[in-house]
């Protein structure tokens, strides 16, 4: 059984950086997608980023691209969202979600989740 924990939240400065980490047990996940997703208060869950875990492609939400960068190691079995450049519409909880057997953007088609982990952007 699959098991994801996040770390690395907590309350930033607008301009500010965090890296999130997620670390996956429980399975080899060499034939996996894994990717994080978003909520904000009163709003849906929604796509921030996804990894292939053995070729490393990578795909990015376009409120996203070119401040936050994911990434994974391998021999740790741990996911990773290094966020930059934060604004306040970045706050929300994220979380770590995982599927096997499919490269996917859509949350429906996750199957696995972590408990998520509160990112707060002051202004």
């Amino acid at each position: 059984q699959v098991q994801l924990v996040e770390s690395g939240g907590g309350l930033v400065q607008a301009g500010g950086s965090l890296r999130l980490s997620c670390a996956a047990s429980g399975r080899t996940f060499s034939s996996y997608t894994m990717a994080w997703f978003r909520q904000a208060p009163g709003k849906e869950r929604e796509y921030v980023a996804r990894i292939t875990w053995s070729g490393g492609s990578t795909s990015y939400a376009d409120s996203v691209k070119g401040r936050f960068t994911i990434s994974r190691d391998i021999g740790k079995n741990t996911l990773y969202l290094q966020m930059n450049s934060l604004k306040p519409e970045d706050t929300a909880v994220y979380y770590c979600a995982a599927v096997r057997w499919r490269v996917t953007v859509s949350k429906d088609e996750y199957d696995n989740w972590g408990q998520g982990t509160q990112v707060t952007v002051s202004s």
